[in-house]
């Protein structure tokens, strides 16, 4: 039995006729959604939520993430989160249906955002002064855009929202040594061919060697490049994959460890139960106890 629900747009609407895009401050979204995010939960649109003021911790996936003024995140559909937050807690949060983004925006796509399209890359971005200051702004403009009834108003939302998410992939890549050249271009782009290609096989193939040869590089390339663009081995993405992937399956699937380690490629259980465990500190059946009502 499902035990995380799944929250759809409309319940956080308040009688608002559109139900592709929500935007409120952190203290009203709190007041207004507790009843639906007090508990783990997943949605079926993409979030983006800035932290202006205030502490806690907020647990993605299954990963925890300190939140303080200038903390950023970004969720996709399907991603487990819940958070634990101070009393003086405020910021902003906006949701959009894949939908009302990618009608408007045909040649561009809310996956081609690295914190949209990878299940590797950060969930969070730790926004220094400057940059706090540049997305604040653009958070108010789009709160006051959303309670206008100004002509042409979905088209100024998408824009400032492409704004956001095109800032944070500059902030992001702040990080990243071969950033604004050829090779940067070319590594984002065999990296995100990387993770499509995981996507798609992850649960028969685990070898680096694999991805290498369908990506026509050799293996040491791309570990190059996977290190470059998200400081992990290609070993540990895929690792990582597999592993949340078996997370969800046993939050949400009626099925025995061995039945979903199967699934998962492993035919030796025990073998399964270790990688989990190096991966997650715990084992499966601790993981269930933890997350599973």
């Amino acid at each position: 039995m499902n035990s995380i629900s799944v929250l759809h747009i409309e319940l956080f609407q308040s009688g608002k006729t559109s139900s592709d895009f929500y935007f409120n401050t952190m203290k009203e979204h709190l007041v207004v959604g507790h009843r639906h995010i007090e508990k783990p939960h997943r949605h079926d649109f993409y979030a983006a939520v800035l932290f202006t003021n205030g502490t806690g911790i907020h647990e993605i996936d299954f990963q925890k993430y300190e939140v303080s003024e200038g903390s950023l995140f970004f969720l996709s559909p399907g991603q487990i989160h819940s958070w634990e937050l101070s009393e003086d807690i405020d910021g902003y949060i906006f949701f959009c249906s894949q939908e009302f983004y990618e009608m408007h925006y045909v040649n561009q796509k809310l996956r081609n955002f690295p914190f949209f399209g990878s299940v590797s890359f950060p969930r969070k971005l730790q926004l220094d002064a400057e940059e706090l200051e540049r997305t604040d702004q653009l958070f108010q403009l789009l709160g006051k855009e959303f309670q206008s009834q100004y002509v042409m108003r979905d088209g100024l939302i998408l824009s400032l929202m492409s704004q956001v998410f095109i800032s944070a992939t500059r902030f992001f890549s702040k990080d990243i040594d071969v950033r604004s050249s050829s090779a940067s271009l070319s590594y984002f782009k065999h990296y995100q061919d990387f993770e499509n290609l995981l996507e798609e096989y992850f649960t028969s193939q685990k070898s680096i060697a694999y991805y290498a040869s369908l990506l026509e590089i050799t293996p040491k390339h791309l570990n190059r490049i996977v290190q470059t663009v998200v400081r992990k081995t290609a070993t540990d993405v895929i690792t990582e994959r597999v592993v949340l992937e078996s997370k969800r399956m046993l939050i949400y699937l009626d099925e025995s460890l061995v039945e979903i380690a199967f699934r998962l490629g492993y035919e030796e259980y025990s073998y399964f139960v270790r990688v989990f465990r190096k991966s997650s500190g715990m084992t499966p059946t601790q993981f269930m106890r933890k997350y599973k009502v």
